[in-house]
């Protein structure tokens, strides 16, 4: 049995509590992701929480605008029927969420870019090993150097698939994600993006023949005046190797900056 547009729905009421307990949530207007059967809604609405959930299922939407009938009349609870990648969505001050596994990384990426003071998510274990993994070692990538950049994460809780209905393949680790400036000075921040992922694109390069590989990104002049004005030993590693500050360097090299 698969899970509904990919939700694995907890109900180990256990991890729930914990979860909905990481942060104080009390008076706060808290974003939920992938709602599911609403058993973290509920959850959070008793910990004083004014809840916003999107949800993409219409079936799982009419069945939390029942269950929850009471709380959206009261204002605790508004309930957004779209796709979490692109929906409006409107102010909220922490997230709290199970995040469905195949979108993991571009919700990520949505939220870092309209901005939280704090996030309780769960991911795929193996996912949010890459999100902190350290320069220097195999599961480092795009996603870890752009998280770091901008937040700290801090592993929370270990679930098993028992914890779910329907069963995972895999386990899953519950973190907290608390924003913040960048340890570097980074001049403009789309083009550190793009050099961060194009670099990623050709990780078995190294960062010059990297660089050269995104053509359909940068304009050749600009990659060969950065690729003149880097450390030929910083040019000559791969980009796994590399540490933020090195990437800042790269970017704002690559800005004129």
């Amino acid at each position: 049995m698969s899970a509904p547009k990919d939700q694995h729905f907890l109900v180990d009421r256990r991890a729930v509590e914990k979860i909905a307990g990481f942060v104080d949530v009390s008076g706060r207007k808290v974003l939920e992701i992938g709602p599911g059967e609403g058993i973290l809604t509920r959850a959070l609405l008793d910990r004083g929480a004014n809840v916003i959930a999107v949800e993409i299922d219409p079936a799982l939407v009419e069945e939390l605008e029942i269950a929850f009938a009471d709380e959206i009349e009261e204002g605790r609870l508004e309930i957004i029927r779209g796709d979490a990648k692109r929906v409006d969505i409107p102010p909220f001050d922490i997230v709290v969420a199970n995040l469905p596994y195949s979108v993991s990384s571009k919700l990520t990426f949505r939220l870092l870019a309209i901005g939280f003071e704090v996030a309780v998510l769960m991911y795929q274990k193996e996912f949010a090993r890459r999100m902190v993994a350290p320069p220097g070692t195999p599961n480092v990538g795009r996603l870890s150097v752009m998280v770091q950049t901008y937040a700290s994460v801090k592993p929370l809780l270990d679930l098993s698939p028992s914890s779910f209905r329907p069963r995972p393949q895999v386990r899953s680790w519950v973190v907290r994600i608390t924003p913040h400036e960048p340890p570097y000075p980074i001049a403009d921040r789309e083009v550190y993006a793009d050099v961060v992922r194009v670099l990623f694109s050709h990780r078995r390069k190294t960062v010059r023949k990297g660089l050269r590989s995104g053509k359909d990104t940068f304009p050749a002049q600009a990659i060969e005046r950065t690729i003149a004005g880097l450390p030929d030993d910083l040019l000559q590693r791969r980009p796994e190797d590399l540490t933020l500050e090195e990437f800042a360097l790269i970017a704002n090299t690559m800005s004129g900056s």
